[in-house]
């Protein structure tokens, strides 16, 4: 039986990838996940090595799953290609990434859609939520296998955001998603696509001003040392997209598969239940690290809702009305 040794660790890295292949039995199929985040307590690491501690244990002798972790493997602007390319067999990119393929994962994006992370995890098991794991299947060879939640999202910025105003004129990293970018838009500010791993450094030299996150996010990158102050606007979704091929799901056998997607299923609802205390963990990680937190008043709070109120117009024909429906009502 192989060691279940998955990810290669924080003292790992300077490691090759090929090192990590060690912990797989001759003759298990290798199944390698690539991840871009780093540290042990951020959700997607935790339920990545979840995952793959469930699979190397319940599947032993069939499949052996590597988690790259920290852009080890791929970053994320190659990490969907190299999954159509077979380079690797599992991700789980933001959900922010895939608007060169659809439009409908928009509908994550849209702020002040969500009340709270609760609210998103009844949308995403609507009828709706669940069409939308296999909508690039088609014409992408992408297939869901489950929403991961990574909390909501908060603004930093090189100097207080209090309201919308406050963000004019400054230059603001924004993943490559439409919606994101009419956002930043609409507070009078610059959005810039850029990759999360460039975004410390960014911040770091006044590339850009600022940019939004969970608090997992800011605290495990260390975003809080280089801003100002952090403002708990809790004003957007971050959630990814645990996720695979099609052409790996279909090479699996029937009883193959049906194990890996249990297997896919229960780490997600675990997962889920277990963001809320990791986010407010890190939030008060942030403060005793001597980081800053801005809490707005509910006045404060309406002024930055109304700012935003034009921006689902803008996307209500690409996304769909129903699915904005279903995910306003869930």
């Amino acid at each position: 039986m192989k060691k279940i040794s998955l990810a290669l660790t924080t003292a790992a890295l300077a490691f090759t990838a090929t090192t990590a292949s060690a912990s797989c039995d001759s003759g298990e199929r290798v199944v390698k996940f690539s991840h871009v985040t780093g540290g042990t307590t951020h959700p997607k690491v935790v339920a990545a090595n979840s995952f793959a501690e469930r699979v190397n244990k319940e599947m032993d002798g069939k499949l052996c799953v590597e988690v790259y972790p920290n852009s080890t493997l791929f970053g994320d602007s190659k990490e969907l290609e190299a999954l159509l390319l077979g380079d690797v067999q599992l991700l789980a990119p933001s959900l922010s990434k895939f608007g060169s393929y659809t439009a409908k994962y928009g509908v994550f994006d849209l702020p002040f859609i969500f009340k709270d992370m609760d609210h998103a995890i009844r949308f995403t098991q609507t009828e709706k939520g669940q069409e939308l794991l296999t909508v690039m299947d088609e014409y992408a060879g992408f297939v869901g296998l489950g929403y991961w939640m990574s909390g909501m999202k908060y603004f930093s910025a090189n100097k207080p955001l209090i309201v919308p105003s406050d963000a004019k004129g400054l230059k603001f990293r924004v993943q490559t998603s439409d919606v994101a970018k009419q956002m930043i838009s609409a507070m009078g500010a610059s959005p810039q696509a850029m990759s999360f791993s460039e975004v410390y450094g960014a911040l770091q030299t006044g590339v850009v001003d600022g940019q939004e996150n969970t608090w997992s996010n800011i605290y495990t990158k260390k975003f809080y040392e280089v801003q100002d102050s952090v403002t708990e606007t809790n004003h957007q979704l971050l959630a990814y997209l645990f996720m695979t091929s099609s052409e790996f799901l279909n090479s699996l056998s029937d009883d193959d598969r049906e194990q890996f997607m249990r297997i896919a299923n229960e780490v997600t609802q675990e997962a889920n239940l277990n963001v809320k205390a990791a986010e407010a963990a890190n939030r008060e990680n942030i403060l005793k690290a001597g980081g800053k937190i801005n809490v707005l008043t509910p006045e404060q709070r309406n002024e930055w809702v109304e700012t935003m109120k034009p921006v689902w117009k803008q996307f209500e024909d690409s996304i769909g009305t129903e699915t904005i429906e279903a995910a306003a009502g869930a």
